[in-house]
């Protein structure tokens, strides 16, 4: 491509670049000629528009992916895909104006201490790198990337911290921190709904939907907030907003949340509603908590579609499947979930109620506090200013004719006590648990006090869960499976190993992770008679571990071994969230 420096692109200089490669047939030509740019303000966005597929590869589309990456080839700079959660918008924003951003095409991506990284979809104009160079006495390193994406970013990036900029020029410093200044003479006047608030908030929350984040945290530090989203499970960077500007964030999410916003100094919990942009309802469970440096508010949100999953959309195979189902099917007993925070037990067993709320039964639950509201079940929130706890509330479940009972977690000996009784009487209960493995739960129970006979004749099953992150579909690749880390997950039980199993890579889709979604590991425990047996006074563990296993339990490492077989997720990422305790 004959540019000079310092050129715009023109439709005409794209065109002849896809066609010495040979992408464009005399068809191609004759259409692009004919539409011309289609009104939209860059050739690489314009010929995209046409969908024209390659004409010497059927299955490549003309993209701006594509267009970019052999402008970006011929300009000899490298092509840079912009990932909003690696780019750290608050560091890069202050580089340049909104104007100048707009006026150029570019969009600030990195900054060091000697370079600023600028991503810019015309690499052939480079009028503009003296200013930045001058304005930020730093190097410029060019990118190139697409140009809708600098179009959307630039405003997504610009106006968030327009909005930070104005919001921290409105409010005052608050003495929540405990080593603020006190400024003789503010007012510390915060109105947590001025417009730059309400702006970064609604963003905070539709970025939070678009990125597939379960939980969001604001994390007070010094002089600054950290947003950090949690995503498959691993916790990523934000944003970093000016303390006082958090602290307005915050006030602003404890109103809509209905909390007590003067109140800082003590724990409060509550919930609100919203819509995702594509109109789906979502729920928010808000935790705040006070630190040195003022309150820590998290969000955890709860996508209600997970209610409509079936068993092995959650990730069940089908022999656990059909014992789990078998063992909720049950008319009485005690059933229990186990697992850390955060593996997925209150998926699990609202996805299970959810499918046992029939018509013909009641289902009552008491929980601390209600995860989902969901309306085809009789819920109870846990209140202990009002001497409302697990036991009393179970007590109360009692007395209202229920069918099913699910107790939000057994704590301490007098719920435990309440819910086997409830499961003694002819009811079904389900609850949770934290403990490593499924046999573990017995002991556990023992511990807190329940005897040995009563376990015996309540309980009727046992699963443990854990959570593990799934291989991107797009860009996952076959390799041969390495033998000595697959007898590492197995043993010290026999599991064949496959010949190829499948790593993480990278792409647009996943982030770069490799990884998308997350999806259950589990073990299932149906209390036979000879396990039965096997509860003692003092119960000897790996003896229960092991006719557990005889008795067709697979473990969470055999469980996760199988979706390593079936392509679903890796060794590595099965060993990091299973025991070591195989028995």
């Amino acid at each position: 491509m004959n540019q000079v420096q310092d050129l715009k692109l023109s439709l005409g200089a794209i065109t002849n670049l896809l066609k010495q490669d040979g992408h464009l047939s005399p068809e191609h030509l004759s259409e692009i000629k004919q539409k011309g740019m289609n009104g939209l303000p860059h050739p690489a966005t314009a010929i995209q528009s046409y969908q024209l597929k390659s004409a010497a590869q059927q299955d490549v589309k003309l993209d701006e992916e594509l267009i970019m990456r052999l402008l970006a080839k011929e300009a000899q700079l490298p092509y840079f895909t912009i990932d909003p959660l690696k780019v750290k918008a608050s560091q890069v924003t202050p580089t340049m104006s909104f104007a100048f951003a707009k006026r150029h095409g570019l969009l600030p991506v990195g900054l060091t201490a000697d370079v600023v990284t600028v991503a810019t979809a015309e690499p052939f104009d480079r009028r503009w790198i003296a200013d930045i160079e001058h304005i930020n006495r730093r190097q410029v390193d060019i990118v190139v990337a697409k140009p809708s994406d600098i179009q959307r970013y630039q405003v997504e990036f610009f106006s968030l911290a327009a909005s930070v900029s104005g919001a921290s020029a409105l409010h005052q410093k608050q003495s929540t921190n405990l080593e603020s200044l006190v400024e003789l003479g503010s007012k510390g006047n915060s109105d947590a709904n001025d417009e730059h608030i309400v702006n970064i908030v609604d963003w905070l929350f539709q970025y939070a939907f678009e990125q597939r984040a379960s939980d969001i945290h604001i994390e007070p530090r010094r002089e600054i907030s950290k947003v950090r989203f949690r995503i498959d499970g691993v916790l990523h960077p934000v944003y970093e907003f000016p303390a006082t500007v958090s602290n307005a964030v915050t006030s602003r999410i404890k109103s809509l949340g209905r909390m007590n916003i003067a109140e800082k100094r003590k724990p409060q919990d509550s919930r609100l509603k919203t819509r995702t942009p594509n109109g789906h309802e979502v729920e928010l469970r808000l935790s705040t908590m006070p630190t040195a440096f003022g309150e820590k508010l998290v969000m955890r949100i709860f996508d209600p579609d997970v209610l409509l999953r079936n068993f092995s959309e959650l990730g069940f195979s089908k022999e656990d499947a059909t014992l789990w189902d078998s063992m909720v099917h049950q008319t009485s007993g005690i059933i229990l979930v186990t697992g850390p925070t955060g593996s997925g037990k209150t998926t699990t067993l609202y996805s299970t109620l959810k499918q046992l709320a029939t018509e013909d039964v009641n289902v009552c639950t008491v929980e601390d506090p209600i995860e989902m509201v969901e309306s085809t079940f009789n819920q109870m929130q846990v209140n202990p200013t009002i001497d409302l706890d697990f036991a009393s509330g179970i007590r109360t479940l009692m007395r209202q004719d229920p069918d099913i009972i699910m107790v939000g977690e057994i704590r301490d000996s007098e719920t435990a006590e309440m819910a086997i009784q409830a499961a003694l009487t002819g009811h079904l209960v389900l609850s949770t648990l934290h403990t490593n493995d499924a046999p573990s739960a017995i002991s556990r129970l023992q511990h807190i006090g329940v005897p040995h006979y009563l376990i015996k004749s309540a309980v009727s099953g046992v699963m443990a869960q854990r959570l593990v992150r799934t291989l991107c579909p797009h860009c996952k690749q076959k390799q041969a499976t390495d033998i000595k880390l697959w007898n590492d997950l197995v043993q010290p039980w026999s599991a064949k190993a496959p010949e190829f199993i499948y790593q993480p890579v990278g792409c647009l889709e996943c982030r770069n992770t490799g990884y998308k979604g997350r999806a259950g590991l589990y073990e299932v425990m149906p209390m036979s008679d000879t396990l039965a047996g096997l509860i003692q006074v003092q119960t000897d563990m790996a003896q229960l571990r092991r006719q557990a296993m005889k008795d067709g339990m697979r473990n969470l490492r055999l469980s996760g071994a199988q979706k390593v077989a079936a392509g679903l997720t890796t060794i590595e990422e099965v060993l990091r969230v299973t025991p070591n305790e195989m028995g």
